[in-house]
């Protein structure tokens, strides 16, 4: 009706993703609950990231399991850069033995900084890998979940070309009790709600960082300041 008969558009961002480790394995049909084998997770990282990149409307390329194996992490970081604009990782990022993804991203990439004063998910990296830029998440579930929201959710809304790129905070009125020690940002899992006309937020209980139902039982994130 404007007379207008072509437009600039962006194409979705490509997203490489994929978890590491010997001992995850992926969800069958047929698993209904059933415990993982003797020293096996379910790898539910890489369902939780399918999901947080869906609801951004990316396009995400599925890597799957790579083994705890320096070569195949090499080779699944290169394939993920050469596909996609942004690569994300899960687990071997920390400074352990087993901790593949940490090396392989020295020795491929350039590494713009690692390893983040906060709590959970204080062995984040961030760099790039050729022409992709490179988010190694830490491997416990709810840092994974955490560190997804306050850094590659950020960045992928910039590259979106979103100008609401910070997630929304808000001053609120803590009900629980909240302990933590000093030095690092720490970010608890809390349920927000307005009652007479002021947000208040209370704890959804414990916070281990292996805790998934802390965070599916959350409908926010409370802040506590590092000291």
């Amino acid at each position: 009706s404007l007379g207008i008969g072509r437009v600039t558009v962006l194409r979705r961002v490509r997203v490489a993703c994929f978890t590491t480790g010997d001992e995850l394995r992926s969800l069958a049909t047929d698993t209904d609950g059933a415990p993982p084998p003797d020293g096996c997770l379910y790898d539910s990282n890489r369902y939780t990231l399918a999901a947080l990149l869906a609801g951004l409307g990316v396009e995400t390329i599925d890597l799957g399991i790579v083994p705890d194996e320096p070569a195949a992490t090499r080779q699944a970081l290169r394939e993920g850069a050469r596909r996609a604009d942004l690569v994300v990782t899960s687990g071997g990022i920390s400074a352990g033995d087993a901790d593949f993804v940490t090396r392989a991203f020295h020795e491929v990439g350039d590494v713009a900084f690692w390893k983040i004063a906060m709590r959970p998910g204080r062995p984040l990296a961030f760099g790039h890998i050729g022409d992709a830029a490179f988010f190694g998440l830490p491997g416990n579930p709810v840092a994974v979940m955490v560190t997804f929201l306050q850094f590659v959710q950020p960045a992928l809304r910039r590259l979106l070309g979103r100008v609401d790129i910070d997630p929304l905070t808000l001053p609120a009125r803590c009900l629980s009790p909240l302990r933590k020690s000093a030095g690092r940002v720490e970010y608890q899992r809390g349920v927000m709600r307005v009652d007479a006309g002021a947000i208040v937020v209370e704890s959804t209980g414990k916070q281990g960082a292996g805790r998934l139902s802390s965070m599916s039982s959350a409908n926010c994130l409370i802040v506590i300041g590092a000291e």
